[in-house]
């Protein structure tokens, strides 16, 4: 991806991992602050808040692998994996990910099965590099009660959703109490957390062909305009940019 834009805090379902090619980024990211320049690993974890601004206003360039937990369970034999740091030095890693985009850049468009044996087992190589040199187990997520029913009921209602009173009810906490002790939780306080679901909701409606239109109005927006605004708020890129590049492995 190459752009000029920031985005805002958002967060990914996914184990994301690529190299900073050209430019450099800032961000804030539940690891700390994230200064990373060309030539540098970048990692993302499932569920980790971030953003993320061009140094100097410059554009910058990086190519990203993003792997859904279950996959990356499946590729390296092990569960609940995350990556330790955002930010890496790591020649030989940033050598095995290269090769990772060179033979997707080389895959045929028709597939074949020496093609995706190929991909693959470069998948798995740079992956399971990262993780044995940069990854560990991740603790249990314990929320407790209280915030899971509200992130229930937010879920249940992602077109339609409560007031902050009635999520404040049904967790049995003050306001106050609810959006401190949910930001803390979650990175983000509930109605934030519940806009990146909403996105969440339209990367996926997006990807499986829904027209832009159709999606903003299954996602609770108030139309197209309003789900652009939001997907390059929050992702730095259109809804559009989603569209085209649907059904790839890299974005």
């Amino acid at each position: 991806m190459r752009s000029d834009r920031g985005f805002g805090r958002h967060w990914h379902d996914s184990h994301g991992f690529g190299v900073m090619e050209q430019g450099a980024h800032r961000s804030a990211s539940g690891r700390g602050p994230v200064l990373a320049s060309a030539g540098q690993i970048v990692t993302v974890n499932p569920g980790e808040v971030h953003d993320g601004q061009p140094l100097d206003g410059q554009a910058r360039h990086w190519r990203m692998v993003h792997l859904a937990p279950a996959q990356m369970a499946a590729l390296v034999g092990c569960e609940n994996l995350e990556f330790t740091r955002p930010v890496l030095d790591d020649p030989p890693l940033r050598h095995a990910i290269e090769h990772l985009f060179h033979v997707w850049a080389a895959l045929p468009a028709n597939g074949g099965v020496a093609a995706a044996s190929a991909w693959e087992e470069a998948l798995a190589q740079a992956a399971g590099l990262l993780l044995q040199r940069h990854g560990h187990r991740r603790l249990a997520d314990d929320t407790g009660a209280p915030l899971a029913r509200v992130c229930e009921c937010l879920l249940d209602r992602l077109d339609d959703p409560p007031t902050l009173g009635e999520l404040a009810a049904l967790a049995g906490l003050s306001r106050f109490q609810l959006v401190r002790q949910f930001a803390r939780a979650h990175g983000l306080p509930p109605f934030a957390w519940l806009q990146q679901h909403r996105l969440r909701r339209a990367r996926g409606l997006i990807a499986s062909g829904l027209p832009l239109s159709e999606a903003a109005q299954a996602c609770g927006y108030a139309d197209q305009s309003h789900l652009h605004r939001h997907f390059v708020r929050s992702l730095g890129f259109t809804p559009g940019a989603w569209q085209r590049a649907s059904g790839r492995p890299l974005q």
